[in-house]
């Protein structure tokens, strides 16, 4: 799709303070809480703000299900990928502890019902977005899982060391008035556990003889433009391929959490430029993934940012050391 996609969300409960900053193109502005309730992607519509007066159960002392409607609200409003359960719709992994090394995953979404869900509503070229990423967000999989008859998910996966993983699942259930969903539910790779240091803050990312710059500005509760350049040999690439219906697909995780945001590009293409629009859901530092497709392979350069903070925008980085790439982690497609 190359429309583009709003990602606005509250800060969940683990969020984390940095003090490192990050601005490409210009400073980061003050925080202010979002007004709006997005997630993974999806938009959510604006609560209702409640009347005072003239409807029981919402004038002020009655409680009678009001709790309910704000306990939906507050759900509704975290970024993606923070709960395994949501709107009726349940992650279930049947392999919650794969081992080091290629494993088969199994999972399937559930109902509300406890049924597994077997009808979904194709969105970017797929019925289901399949995402698995270590803790220390090192590891980046975006994986196309295969649907049994039953509604069963399969597929196989690379997974590096030991550790704390957690997996996303971002789909549209085909059911009348359903709205996207991404739910998220931890793996545990067992084994002798070393994480590592999340890789630091570079406006460019080296992949497979490609160079990738990140442009423009993440702001908390603040939508924004980033912009991907694609380059090889020094020569810009015109020739980006679409991939999942669009010419680059971008991830972003939150570090501490992983709260998940999941935007597609605005109009533009086929490079060398790719343009976002997104709001971080709150200040603290982020990891971006951009899945770019040329020559007939699909390729992820990965990025540190912090949004939040002010500051000049990084020096471009001359070396290989010390930039966000396959060189500072692993990032794959299954």
């Amino acid at each position: 799709m190359n429309t583009g996609v709003k990602i606005t969300a509250f800060a969940a409960a683990l969020a984390a303070t940095f003090g490192t900053a990050y601005g490409v193109g210009k400073g980061v502005g003050p925080v202010e809480e979002p007004k709006k309730a997005e997630h993974a992607g999806h938009a959510a519509q604006e609560p209702q703000k409640e009347e005072t007066g003239g409807h029981a159960g919402h004038e002020e002392g009655a409680t009678g299900g009001h709790a309910g409607h704000e306990e939906a609200t507050a759900a509704s409003a975290l970024p993606g990928g923070l709960q395994i359960s949501q709107d009726g719709y349940t992650l279930a992994l049947e392999t919650p502890a794969p081992a080091v090394g290629r494993s088969t995953l199994k999972f399937s979404v559930k109902d509300a019902a406890g049924k597994k869900v077997t009808a979904f509503t194709t969105e970017h070229g797929k019925e289901l977005h399949f995402i698995v990423a270590s803790r220390d967000l090192n590891t980046f999989r975006h994986l196309h899982p295969v649907k049994a008859a039953d509604g069963t998910w399969s597929v196989d996966a690379d997974l590096p060391a030991a550790g704390g993983y957690k997996a996303f699942a971002d789909f549209k259930p085909a059911a009348p008035g359903a709205k996207g969903v991404t739910l998220g539910a931890d793996l545990a790779v067992p084994g002798a556990y070393a994480p590592k240091p999340l890789p630091a803050v570079a406006p460019t990312a080296n992949v497979d003889g490609y160079q990738v710059r990140l442009g423009g500005v993440l702001d908390p509760g603040k939508a924004g433009e980033l912009r991907l350049t694609v380059t090889k040999a020094g020569k810009p690439v015109t020739d980006l391929e679409p991939y999942l219906g669009a010419y680059g697909h971008l991830v972003a995780l939150r570090a501490g959490d992983l709260a998940y945001l999941h935007v597609h590009p605005n109009e533009g293409g086929p490079g060398p430029d790719v343009s976002f629009t997104a709001t971080a859901p709150s200040a603290g530092t982020y990891r971006l993934f951009l899945d770019f497709q040329h020559e007939g392979k699909v390729r992820t350069a990965a990025f540190t940012v912090t949004a939040g903070a002010t500051g000049e925008a990084p020096a471009p980085a001359t070396s290989g050391t010390g930039e966000a790439g396959h060189g500072a982690g692993e990032h794959a497609h299954d």
